[in-house]
């Protein structure tokens, strides 16, 4: 609204034309009045007249031209809209890398350590097509015992069938490694279900447990250990093993491997 009032004064400042034989005439008809009672000389009686039209007619052209002249100066209001400065982004600086010196080649970094990882404290049969733990429902694990000394050794061996067997074949299997002699054997089954042998053939100490015709072995988690001793140091295993025969419901299975470290 400012803007438009503004704009209509400064084109009528620009456009007026003042009259000047017409205010001076004007003023010339508002000075003649009516004659005064008292007579006084034409030059006194026409002087203040004059003087006072002289003022009147500067007055109002200085007036005029001044408003004509605030009006025409004065500069438009500027549309342009101030807006904050943005604030100036963060420099990111790259950190220094260090160069290498000319013709000098640059080291390569030493690869990372590898992780530790632990060894098992005694010997592990490594697995190969030779073990096979696992047949159907019919599951073995062999180890040795813990209890074991420099003197004397126990190899234990844990079978769990998911199903009761008919038909069962144990054997341990013991690698003469030097003055190796059976001094014992057991099993969590009763003794009168099996058929109990314990003899060396071919550099071997086998023990083997034969179900007997007409028992059967319940479904769950049985063990069998051969104990025997040794030359005088610590033995290996590695050429120890064991094989298990079964039947069940679901037909014959087999299973075989060897003694790992006590668990």
């Amino acid at each position: 609204m400012n803007d438009h009032i503004t704009r209509r004064l400064r084109e009528a400042a620009e456009a007026h034309q003042p009259d000047r034989a017409r205010i001076l005439a004007r003023v010339e008809r508002g000075a003649a009045g009516p004659p005064a009672r008292h007579r006084t000389p034409p030059f006194a009686r026409s002087w203040p007249r004059a003087s006072l039209a002289g003022l009147a007619v500067a007055g109002i052209l200085a007036t005029g031209g001044l408003a004509v002249a605030g009006i025409v100066r004065t500069p438009p209001p500027s549309d342009t809209v101030t807006t904050a400065p943005a604030a100036p982004s963060p420099t990111v600086t790259p950190s220094p890398t260090p160069s290498a010196a000319p013709g000098s080649v640059a080291p390569v970094p030493a690869p990372a350590p590898a992780p530790a990882t632990s060894t098992p404290t005694g010997p592990r049969p490594t697995p190969s097509a030779s073990s096979h733990p696992q047949d159907g429902s019919l599951r073995s694990e062999g180890s040795v015992d813990s209890h074991s000394t420099v003197y004397w050794a126990q190899h234990n061996l844990v079978l769990k069938t998911a199903q009761p067997l008919t038909s069962l074949t144990v054997e341990l299997r013991i690698a003469q490694t030097g003055d190796v002699r059976d001094t014992g054997n057991w099993r969590t089954l009763p003794s009168d279900d099996f058929t109990v042998t314990a003899q060396e053939s071919g550099g071997v100490l086998v023990y083997r447990w034969v179900l007997k015709p007409g028992r059967t072995v319940p479904a769950g988690q049985h063990e069998f250990a051969g104990q025997f001793n040794h030359a005088t140091g610590t033995r290996s295993a590695a050429n120890d093993g064991y094989r298990v025969d079964a039947q069940s419901s679901s037909g014959p299975a087999s299973v075989w491997g060897g003694f790992g470290p006590a668990r």
